[in-house]
């Protein structure tokens, strides 16, 4: 099964981080590596009501990240590790511009 992370900025070709041949991340640290960069980044919840969905954790760290963090491929890895074990599937496609997620 293929096995996939894209994230696309506004007006650039998607960046793509094939997962096929990569160790998967346990849920439990794929959410806590969410948490961390959530904080580090000084991300804030997207619903006025505070309430974090961990789709949108996902959605604010490729937000606060840009597109200088994912030319890194270190970190563009392990997010995309950390975003499919949290999500619990395969292929994602984050839409930055459009605060979207397709699965």
């Amino acid at each position: 099964m293929r096995s996939e992370v894209s994230v696309t900025f506004k007006g650039l070709p998607p960046v793509r981080i094939d997962l096929n041949e990569v160790q998967p991340m346990p849920h439990d640290v794929a959410r806590w590596w969410l948490d961390d960069q959530f904080t580090q980044m000084g991300c804030e919840p997207l619903r006025p009501t505070g309430k974090l969905l961990t789709a949108d954790k996902v959605l604010v760290v490729a937000e606060a990240a840009g597109l200088a963090r994912f030319a890194e491929p270190k970190w563009a890895q392990e997010f995309a590790r950390a975003s499919s074990a949290a999500l619990g599937k395969p292929v994602i496609h984050i839409e930055v511009a459009s605060l979207s997620i397709s699965y």
